[in-house]
């Protein structure tokens, strides 16, 4: 067998016992292991478990007299590829071989694909491939290399302090420290001791000198959450805070300098508090030196499976799980409140009650989507002035969809087409047209 297999182009080595193969799979990153199952000490399953563990991706073919489904079962389950059955022709085992060869090479290039789409449709730990998400990641990168301060707006759940640490750690500020405070879940008492310290005896309770939050961001970036809810008094701090780049702490006069960069957060408009006296406009001016808006998720539906998938991998580290197209509608058709947490909560919950199953369906989501009316919910489109050729782009839509699905396929037109719910030859008949353009 070896001497025909290196006939055929293949470099092949030896080995005796299932032991010298784990010393030689110790010392080189072989693709392919051929074994028998029963050999005079460890077996050929033991063999395949070890080689699997150093080398996931290997293809393991098990050849054997004992060939029974049992044997062809359990070596499959332990990571085999395929399963011959002494005796046999060369060619069966060449032919064994070929596809299984092609399956791991088909295998790493979806892999690879699947890690280039991701790498598109994120920065920063940010997902979202949908037109509102793909301009937010062109302005992030663009305005992480700044020290401008920034003004992260939008709805409750949209993910504004992740933008903030995706902005810090795409910055030239990354290998010092991020430091966020939620300005309304501090007391309004504590909060100025929260920014700027104190000395021991500023006040009752100051047992201790204490650093704030603006020293502790010192050549790092300091995340101001819903700033909105600020007293006027403490408005005014923060205010020359930022202009000044310079404060004292409570209870002491010697004024301390620092080198931050401060990104506010707020699902509140500021713009209208303005107007009515609540907020002072300086500060807002101060602020909104790039103003950074998330849109809500009902806004760019077309995430959903994007991030449903990256919640259920992290839910689900033990095991694959999958969602059905029904539930999938169900989630693309409610309104989403709360934004992505709210999604992310939802997914969580799922897996937790899906009791060891691999497919969360739509009854394992909260009643509220279950109910909700399921609908496709229609794109974006920048409509210009001058109008748009409506083929065009309507023909670009239509391949943007193919190509996805050929690429979740793997290239299978048969489960493309599926995916698209046209019939096989539709599909083949658009791809020659497409071919042609």
């Amino acid at each position: 067998m070896a001497e025909r297999l290196s006939q055929c182009g293949f470099d092949v080595a030896e080995a005796e016992s299932g032991e010298r193969a784990l010393e030689l799979l110790e010392q080189f990153a072989f693709d392919v292991l051929i074994t028998d199952l029963r050999l005079p000490g460890i077996d050929g399953t033991q063999v395949i478990e070890a080689a699997r563990e150093r080398y996931p991706g290997i293809v393991a073919v098990v050849i054997t007299g004992y060939g029974t489904v049992k044997d062809a079962v359990d070596a499959i389950k332990r990571g085999a590829s395929d399963f011959i059955a002494k005796p046999f022709h060369f060619d069966e085992l060449r032919h064994v071989l070929d596809k299984s060869i092609e399956q791991r090479r088909l295998t790493s290039e979806n892999a690879y694909l699947r890690s280039q789409l991701e790498e598109r449709y994120q920065f920063g730990g940010i997902l979202g491939r949908s037109r509102p998400m793909q301009a937010l990641f062109q302005l992030l990168e663009t305005v992480a290399q700044s020290n401008s301060t920034i003004l992260v707006t939008g709805e409750t759940g949209t993910g504004k302090e992740v933008v903030a640490r995706a902005i810090h750690h795409n910055s030239p500020r990354r290998a010092n420290r991020f430091v966020a405070i939620n300005c309304s879940a501090v007391p309004e008492s504590l909060l100025e001791a929260e920014l700027f310290g104190h000395v021991r005896g500023a006040f009752t309770g100051a047992v201790a000198t204490r650093q704030g939050r603006f020293e502790q961001a010192h050549k790092g970036t300091l995340f101001l959450d819903e700033v909105g809810t600020m007293s006027s008094a403490l408005q005014m701090k923060l205010l020359r805070a930022l202009q000044e780049r310079e404060f004292e702490r409570i209870g002491d006069n010697t004024t301390i300098k620092v080198d931050v960069r401060v990104i506010a957060a707020t699902n509140s408009d500021l713009a209208r508090m303005v107007a009515e006296g609540t907020f002072r406009e300086d500060l807002y001016y101060r602020l909104n030196v790039i103003p950074v808006h998330i849109a809500p998720l009902r806004d760019r539906r077309d995430d959903i499976p994007l991030l449903v998938k990256h919640f259920l991998e992290k839910f689900t580290a033990a095991r694959q799980m999958h969602v059905t197209q029904g539930a999938m509608r169900a989630l693309m058709a409610y309104h989403w409140p709360g934004n992505v947490r709210q999604l992310e909560n939802t997914v969580e919950r799922a897996v937790a009650l899906s009791a060891g199953r691999t497919e969360l369906d739509v009854a394992d989501l909260p009643p509220e989507m279950q109910s909700a009316p399921q609908q496709i919910a229609p794109p974006t489109v920048d409509f210009p002035e001058s109008g748009l050729d409506m083929p065009a782009y309507l023909f670009s839509i239509e391949r943007d969809l193919i190509e996805r699905s050929l690429q979740r396929t793997g290239g299978n037109r048969n489960k493309a087409a599926e995916l698209l719910r046209i019939k096989r030859t539709t599909l083949v008949e658009k791809l020659k047209r497409m071919e042609g353009q």
